[in-house]
């Protein structure tokens, strides 16, 4: 695989998994950050971990892989999947609504607060 395949491959991965970092991917991959240095060096993932990862998201190799999708099946999945949230969310209480909303305004100062303290280890670590 090229670099360049490699990188976006990596990138697709974060997207995933949701992670910004090398260490929070290889955290979400449940590797070392050594294991997926080394797989940088040999522009090189496990194939089964692909496989695995593209099962648990409901993504095509293709895509995740080589960067192919069926846009009208992208579309659709993610209109049903948005239509599906709004219609739980619309049959909850109004108290409960605002409870989600600040639960997902919590969590994304949690994973802001995460970025700037792997960012300020990572600036720590670089300066010894």
């Amino acid at each position: 695989m090229s670099s360049h395949l490699f990188t976006a491959v990596l990138a697709r991965l974060k997207l995933l998994t949701g992670s910004d970092t090398d260490v929070q991917l290889a955290r979400a991959l449940a590797v070392s950050p050594q294991t997926l240095s080394s797989w940088k060096v040999r522009d090189s993932i496990p194939y089964s971990l692909c496989i695995d990862l593209a099962r648990q998201h409901g993504c095509s190799l293709d895509w995740l892989l080589l960067g192919e999708r069926d846009d009208r099946q992208a579309l659709q999945s993610l209109d049903s999947w948005q239509s599906e949230m709004l219609d739980r969310l619309r049959e909850l209480p109004h108290a409960d609504r605002q409870s989600v909303l600040l639960y997902i305004e919590d969590k994304q100062r949690i994973r802001q607060l995460e970025r700037q303290l792997l960012e300020l280890s990572e600036r720590s670590s670089a300066a010894k």
